[in-house]
């Protein structure tokens, strides 16, 4: 039976040459979904940037203007964050593809070392039953990590620089704090809720880390589907 399997998996790894075909032209369907998808990814990128330019202008635009639109603004960058996390696990389901064709198809191409005909299998079962390859969390953390870890950081410096300097300079912390009031919430409340709100950011961006090195070691540190 094993001798059967191993003849098996010998055979499947030829194709003949309208299978050649069909494999180039599907490397060529998976790269352009992974491109347009990419561009997706920066549209979310870019209405995060537009909307921080908005409220850095509106707050800045004079000593007595409220520094309010900055925190509101932090909201809709959440909101973006979590709309480009989720396109990203379909951007990484179409480029998880086009590079699973690279590294077993193309490659041995060109060194002659054929690889493990499992990845056939792989390929298949993806396309059979597709799924996302990674977490919502763990896409999230990586948007986060490459983007919008300095978009928050310049929105957190902002707001902070604009309680501190306008109307005056703050002359005490108690000054400091009064300014960060909003309505009938007293300024150290939102202070210490901007504090969290930015360290929640990076425990997220710390522990995908953690996540996404426990699952590369897990698959042994090779390039896999995802």
């Amino acid at each position: 039976m094993s001798l059967a399997v191993s003849n098996e998996a010998k055979s499947r790894h030829t194709f003949d040459s309208a299978e050649m075909g069909a494999i180039a032209h599907l490397y060529r369907g998976e790269v352009y979904r992974s491109t347009i998808w990419r561009t997706r990814l920066d549209n979310t990128t870019n209405w995060s940037i537009v909307t921080l330019g908005i409220a850095l202008s509106t707050t800045f635009s004079s000593p007595e203007a409220s520094p309010l639109p900055l925190v509101l603004v932090g909201l809709l960058l959440a909101v973006f964050l979590g709309m480009e996390a989720r396109r990203y696990r379909y951007f990484n389901v179409w480029r998880a593809r086009a590079r699973w064709l690279e590294l077993n198809f193309y490659a041995p191409m060109f060194t002659g070392e054929a690889r493990d005909d499992s990845w056939q299998a792989i390929l298949a079962s993806d396309y059979t039953a597709p799924r996302h390859h990674i977490s919502f969390v763990r896409a999230a953390g990586r948007r986060l990590r490459r983007n919008y870890v300095w978009i928050l950081a310049i929105q957190a410096l902002a707001y902070y620089g604009k309680i501190a300097i306008h109307p005056t300079p703050a002359a005490t912390l108690g000054d400091f704090a009064d300014r960060a009031a909003i309505g009938p919430i007293p300024g150290w409340i939102v202070l210490l809720m901007g504090v969290a709100y930015n360290f929640g950011w990076l425990a997220l961006a710390l522990g995908t880390i953690w996540l996404d090195r426990r699952t590369h070691k897990a698959k042994g540190g090779a390039v896999a589907m995802g």
